[in-house]
């Protein structure tokens, strides 16, 4: 059930939309972007710090608040470079940030909540920094294929894990969730 980085990469940017004309519209505001990163990261780990679960996580050992702050600004700012072009290193890598949030217990209920934070607030300065509405709405279709990285992460470890522990056929395990779905 492993995806291939690269290729669920290209899938997503069909699927948002992400066009030429985005990402070259995202890097000609990379230093923009890289501006407003820790302002971003603030907003993100001030929602996240709300939610008393996530407080906990997010503050487990010593210094991981400000390494996850650090981690926040370098992804915030990749997104508007896209490193090698939205290519194999930018699908890798945000494929182990999924991993990463799997590992950590940043779960789905947290993440896409704190992503819609971004989005609003990246928009917010967009905006009162005289930025294009297209600028917004390329960070937001970015911002949604990083999204769909972490939520495909926890996908497919709970998965291999399903199959690894039981040794069920992916074709039985896919059965046994439309069964279960359909009768909820």
């Amino acid at each position: 059930m492993a995806i291939e980085p690269q290729a669920f990469m290209s899938t997503l940017e069909k699927r948002v939309c992400l066009t030429a004309e985005d990402k070259a519209l995202l890097k000609s505001e990379a230093d923009w972007g890289k501006q407003i990163a820790p302002e971003m990261a603030e907003h993100f780990y001030a929602y996240l710090g709300r939610d008393e679960e996530m407080n906990s996580i997010l503050t487990t050992s010593e210094g991981r608040m400000h390494r996850l702050r650090e981690t926040f600004i370098e992804w915030f700012h990749e997104m508007f470079t896209g490193m090698d072009e939205w290519g194999k290193d930018y699908a890798d890598r945000r494929w182990n940030i999924g991993l990463v949030h799997v590992r950590i217990g940043i779960g789905p209920q947290h993440v896409v909540p704190a992503m819609a934070t971004v989005i609003r607030e990246a928009g917010k300065q967009a905006k009162s920094d005289g930025k294009s509405e297209e600028i917004k709405d390329a960070l937001g279709r970015i911002c949604m294929i990083d999204l769909a990285f972490i939520e495909q992460a926890y996908v497919e470890v709970s998965s291999e894990a399903v199959l690894r522990e039981t040794g069920w056929t992916e074709g039985l395990f896919r059965r046994l969730i439309a069964t279960g779905a359909n009768s909820m």
